[in-house]
């Protein structure tokens, strides 16, 4: 019976079908060189409306997870798919897709025909566990599943802290050159009624102003238009330049409040805890593999002074997930970014090789990691490795697999990509 290796990928909250970019065709072309025996078929889970509790996001995952694998055992005309499948499923999880990818196969789990009450993961043993759609392992990438890292919010602060000092400092000085401020005036705390001149104050001074104006002469005069243009332009331009910079200015906080209505579970710590706890117990007991590829800044913030007041919160490791102790750190892999320096721009950056030099050995990870879990009984019994009509696209159509040129074509294409990682 000829296989399939199954790669789903998952998008986290707020992600679409552009969030792997080229990866998973990636990942797909060099995992088929390594694994001539089976035929390996990468799928990614449309947009999806993120709004929603977690479970039901599962369910409609799950549910059309289920008709993708269907599709592919009808085709290949499998005589019992929860005995002896022929299509084997690694979920592949960006960010909160990992959560998602996690609980499904919990959920797969606990739904099997045979199960201990007390434990439903103990009724697995490799291969004959009747788990339908039959999951191979779930390889995370950047999954919070302890939560965010303190160090996230913390160096946002600082960096807000910093814009908003630098800001006031700037508008305290354009105060003091058109006389908003009083002299010896204290500077450390904020005084409105120093910044800007009361309204009766403000006329006074405007017909004072007329009337030097018309004593003056006429170069004089062009002087005082010209100041108090120079002066509107000033701060039409400060105004002008905060407004463009809006976006960057509240990016950070944008990104948290926007997602706290959808990721609820990240604000349950006991969940958390058990759920990772249970997929490492599935990697421990059963032929079931778990990674998650973590991502951390490298030299690009060494330069930073380590006087920062965010030292103590961010620790050493610039992650933007937290990181288990003990043995459970053994399931989260580093991939070292070296050219970003905030960690949610590395964590949305993973898959492009522009901003992280570390794609090209992220992906070698990726495949040695799927290679491991993939090479088993069930591999070493199919009987043969790509065939036409066995895909699927990501709306679920069968689409033909590339001639044997065509697709040492494109391994040469991926070998080509890979000698550009030094240059990027």
């Amino acid at each position: 019976m000829k296989k399939t290796l199954l790669l789903c990928f998952i998008h986290g909250f707020k992600g679409g079908d552009d969030t792997f970019l080229n990866f998973p065709s990636h990942l797909k072309a060099i995992l088929q060189h390594a694994l001539p025996k089976v035929t390996v078929v990468a799928i990614t889970y449309p947009k999806f409306e993120t709004r929603g509790d977690l479970t039901e996001c599962v369910a409609r995952f799950k549910e059309w997870l289920q008709n993708k694998v269907i599709d592919l055992e009808v085709a290949s005309g499998t005589p019992s798919p929860t005995v002896d499948p022929s299509v084997h499923t690694i979920l592949m999880g960006h960010s909160m897709g990992g959560i998602v990818a996690a609980e499904a196969l919990l959920s797969i789990i606990n739904e099997q025909p045979i199960h201990s009450p007390q434990d439903s993961t103990s009724s697995l043993s490799g291969s004959s566990s009747l788990m339908f759609p039959y999951i191979q392992g779930v390889l995370a990438f950047d999954t919070p599943y302890l939560g965010i890292a303190p160090g996230v919010v913390a160096h946002g602060a600082e960096k807000h802290w910093n814009a908003a000092s630098s800001a006031y400092s700037a508008y305290s000085k354009l105060g003091d050159a058109f006389g908003w401020g009083g002299k010896g005036a204290e500077t450390t705390a904020v005084d409105a009624s120093k910044m800007l001149p009361a309204p009766a104050q403000t006329a006074r001074a405007v017909s004072d102003s007329n009337a030097d104006a018309a004593a003056a002469p006429l170069w004089q005069k062009y002087g005082r238009v010209a100041l108090f243009a120079g002066a509107a332009g000033a701060v039409a331009a400060g105004g002008a330049a905060a407004y463009m910079k809006r976006e960057q200015i509240s990016e950070g906080w944008n990104w948290a409040s926007s997602h706290l209505e959808f990721i609820g579970c990240l604000a349950r710590p006991e969940d958390m805890k058990k759920r990772l706890s249970s997929i490492a117990a599935l990697a421990e007991k059963n032929d079931i593999g778990f990674t998650n590829i973590y991502t951390t800044l490298g030299h690009a913030v060494e330069r930073e002074q380590k006087s920062s007041w965010t030292g103590k919160i961010r620790g050493i490791d610039r992650t933007f997930c937290n990181l288990p102790k003990g043995e459970l750190r053994k399931f989260f892999v580093p991939a070292v970014n070296d050219k970003i320096t905030a960690e949610t721009l590395a964590h949305t950056s993973m898959f492009d090789p522009r901003n992280n030099p570390g794609y090209y050995s992220m992906s070698e990870h990726a495949k040695e990691t799927v290679i491991e879990w993939a090479q088993n009984p069930w591999y070493e019994e199919s009987d043969g490795g790509p065939t036409k009509s066995i895909g699927l696209e990501d709306e679920g159509e069968m689409v033909e697999e590339p001639e044997d040129e065509e697709f040492e074509e494109l391994k040469r294409e991926v070998s080509a990509e890979a000698w550009k990682k030094e240059e990027l």
